[in-house]
């Protein structure tokens, strides 16, 4: 059984992975063990557009549309939390243009100063909004998302908060996801959220000073120009993360320039954003692969993996040696 591959699509945006499922009736050849009312958790829908659950009772067996009558339910909403590097900084008592930037151990000291100065922020955004509409109180920055349909209905809404993590301060995005992002939906939010702390609420943010013990001003920034990342926590926090393969890198094609990305398993595919000129793609590649905290053994065995197998040594970052902790640098291409 084949499906055009705009309903297989449509069929994957509409019931994400996670989406719990109840069944009605059951067509001809179905098992005995499973009966009308069971209910389950899809696991995904096959290329035939079957779907696959996992079933409460533990069995795990498929329904077909058309033939079997089932409900799906939205997944629960869950809270994924993205880490980036955040930096306090203060006045230069002796030259007030210059400004100094404080130890990130003595920085975390001031974390509930800047939590209450970010939440401060959430509430004047509820209250008032950039645009005055509800959907910034819903929604809250996400509602300035402009990207694939699939990522604005999966992820709900995200507010900046910040964390202390072994002695360091560090800036979090705290999102409110309904099933599981791909890794280029992930790439596309890490997108906007980096707009944001750069451009968005972090630029006002980052110039209101915030009073803290001993009544020194601080001010606190969720980007930074140089070797800023943005990581789910289970990457950042992971201490083998990098010898391991990421979800997905980006690189340029040797033939034509053209900015690719790489998903783990799979061949490279062409980016929305790719040009005609070589050296933007080179720069982009670069720039989204920082911003994913990758190292150029990451990146150079995700291109290992397309050219010789998943399987094989050249997909193992750790196959690089001493590149395997450099940040991934010049646009690293497919040979």
């Amino acid at each position: 059984m084949s499906i055009q591959k705009e309903w297989l699509d449509f069929l994957r945006e509409q019931y994400p992975v996670g989406s719990r499922i109840k069944v009605r009736t059951l067509g001809e050849g179905a098992p005995d063990t499973l009966k009308p009312g069971a209910k389950g958790t899809l696991e995904h829908i096959g290329e035939d557009g079957v779907f696959h659950v996992t079933w409460d009772k533990g069995e795990t067996l498929p329904l077909i549309v058309g033939q079997d009558s089932f409900s799906v339910s939205p997944p629960p909403l869950q809270t994924l939390k993205l880490y980036m590097p955040m930096t306090a900084t203060c006045y230069d008592e002796e030259d007030p243009e210059e400004d100094i930037t404080i130890d990130p151990h003595e920085a975390a000291r001031y974390a509930p100063y800047i939590i209450n100065a970010l939440q401060s922020e959430r509430r004047w955004i509820e209250d008032y909004g950039y645009n005055h509409n509800t959907e910034e109180v819903e929604r809250g920055l996400m509602a300035y998302f402009n990207g694939p349909g699939s990522v604005d209905q999966k992820v709900q809404s995200y507010w900046f908060t910040a964390e202390v993590r072994d002695g360091r301060l560090w800036g979090v995005a705290e999102c409110s996801v309904r099933g599981e992002l791909a890794p280029l939906e992930l790439q596309y939010l890490i997108n906007n959220i980096g707009g944001q702390a750069s451009d968005g609420m972090g630029e006002g943010f980052e110039q209101r000073e915030i009073r803290v013990d001993g009544g020194l001003e601080i001010y606190a920034h969720l980007w930074q120009s140089e070797g800023w990342s943005i990581m789910p926590e289970r990457d950042r926090f992971d201490p083998h993360f990098s010898e391991k393969l990421p979800d997905m890198c980006f690189t340029v094609l040797p033939e034509d320039g053209s900015l690719v990305y790489i998903v783990k398993g799979e061949g490279p595919q062409r980016a929305q954003d790719s040009s005609d000129k070589p050296e933007a793609n080179r720069y982009l590649a670069d720039n989204y692969n920082q911003e994913r905290g990758l190292s150029a053994a990451q990146v150079r065995a995700m291109e290992g993996g397309c050219l010789h197998g998943w399987d094989s040594p050249a997909a193992d970052p750790r196959t690089y040696g001493q590149a395997q902790g450099q940040p991934q640098q010049g646009g690293m291409t497919l040979a």
